[in-house]
């Protein structure tokens, strides 16, 4: 059943801060926030003034401040420039605040958090034959550390509301060849854990957690990559916690964490003896400088964008046709990579997406789209399918039935026609005047919705 249509006044009284500050001809005031006359909201788009001027939300991005920069000078000089220079050098150091902030016992920095997922892969002494569930709506590299090691990713369709993997789509696809799931918290919002350990326990798989946009969010008491076997995490510039590129593997198992230690470090144990196959991983000096020197804040950047993700989420919760990404019971907080939203053309006069995005582009606050396409519909699929290799790993009825199990209606609606999102790193660090700003530009498209399908 669609929900009641909402007028501008009862979505808007409440909203803290002043904004639509610079919209053209007569303002009226309701509760405490400054909104244009509803007579004079012409769309930006269709030659109205704008809710702001056109530019980034939030400050500069990545992160830096006088601290950082020191940090790296001092690593600088030092001239230790690799990890195996210092047992106690900025890595390493690394590795022991990083556990210690999200909760585990032991981390392994590597250089990306691709590298993190493939060493994990790896570590489980996953392989050629296996198989690992995981989702399609993630960035490729959740899928490459798969191919890596030459097992199979298996991707299963995702609920549509919190866009994260549907754990009775996993139990369906569950095969002799299965060694593990591979949730990802997509946005930096939890899985479903609680149905996936579920499944991993009754089944006897292992789990991966996919932590990679994900850090120091908390689910049902536990940091998001502490849950399953391993987590990992990205430090790529766009991330919360940011040194360019980065990664990092993180357990509480002991002699799991020691085996991912020399999978990423070519092989070789801390002892110095060269055990197994492993790739050259390893984070450097410079990168784990920057993340060092960001850890004196990295606490109050998590809070600040829980407070203004909290704040949208509650002005927003009414808005017919635009909901915010669903959570699971248990959420406790996220970090917010990205703020999702599911868009629902119909309560939009049946606006498209890409019209609803370009109106409120033109208000100055710019949205997309995420994912292009969901990786079941890229293709790699078809290369892998036509290596030797998997036809000698995988029987010829495997790969048919592989290939026509590309069929996830969910991720293809997701990635084209409902989510909309913002990046969140930078932008959830504004002060609420813009968190205002943003439920402006979105209300204003949608009470002028008839003009946007008029005059398209």
């Amino acid at each position: 059943m669609k929900k009641k249509a909402l007028s501008r006044r009862k979505f808007i009284t409440g909203v803290a801060g002043a904004s639509l500050a610079t919209a053209a001809g007569p303002l009226q005031v309701l509760g405490s926030v400054t909104i244009l006359n509803r007579r004079q909201g012409k769309l930006a788009l269709l030659g109205g003034e704008p809710v702001r001027r056109a530019g980034p939300i939030g400050p500069p991005w990545p992160y830096v401040d006088d601290h950082l920069v020191d940090t790296v000078v001092k690593t600088t000089k030092s001239r230790i420039w690799s990890r195996v220079q210092a047992a106690n050098g900025t890595v390493p150091s690394f590795e022991k605040e990083f556990a210690a902030l999200i909760g585990t016992g032991y981390c392994v920095a590597t250089g990306s958090g691709t590298q993190a997922l493939s060493t994990c892969v790896e570590a489980l002494g996953i392989g050629p034959g296996d198989e690992v569930i995981t989702s399609p709506y993630t960035d490729m590299g959740t899928i490459s550390s798969i191919l890596t090691s030459r097992a199979l990713p298996v991707m299963v369709d995702v609920d549509p509301d919190s866009y994260q993997l549907d754990p009775d789509e996993v139990e369906k696809r569950i095969n002799s060849n299965t060694r593990a799931i591979m949730p990802v918290h997509i946005f930096g919002v939890a899985a479903d854990m609680e149905h996936i350990m579920a499944i991993a326990r009754k089944h006897g798989l292992k789990v991966i957690e996919d932590a990679c946009q994900s850090h120091l969010a908390r689910y049902q008491g536990k940091g998001l990559g502490t849950i399953g076997d391993l987590g990992c995490f990205s430090f790529q510039a766009s991330k919360p916690v940011a040194c360019g590129e980065g990664g990092a593997v993180v357990g509480n198992d002991q002699a799991l964490m020691d085996e991912c230690y020399t999978v990423q470090n070519h092989g070789t144990s801390r002892k110095g003896s060269n055990e197994t196959i492993g790739p050259k991983y390893r984070m450097n000096e410079f990168e784990g400088a920057v993340l060092m020197g960001q850890f004196p804040g990295i606490r109050e950047r998590f809070r600040i964008r829980n407070e203004n993700a909290n704040y949208l989420r509650d002005k927003l919760k009414d808005l017919p046709g635009l909901v915010p990404q669903k959570h699971y019971p248990g959420t406790e907080s996220g970090a917010y990579y990205h703020f999702g939203m599911t868009y629902h053309k119909d309560h939009f006069n049946g606006a498209a997406r890409s019209l609803f995005l370009k109106a409120v582009a033109a208000e100055g606050v710019s949205l997309g789209s995420y994912i292009r396409t969901g990786l079941h519909r890229e293709p790699w699929i078809d290369h892998i399918l036509g290596l030797e290799s998997y036809q000698k790993m995988y029987t010829a009825a495997r790969l048919k039935e592989y290939k026509e199990g590309m069929h996830l209606p969910n991720c293809d609606r997701i990635s084209d026609e409902t989510m909309v999102s913002f990046w969140g790193s930078g932008t959830l660090l504004a002060g609420k005047d813009e968190m205002d700003n943003i439920v402006n530009a979105i209300m204003k498209v949608y009470e002028n919705r008839n003009a946007l399908i008029k005059n398209p």
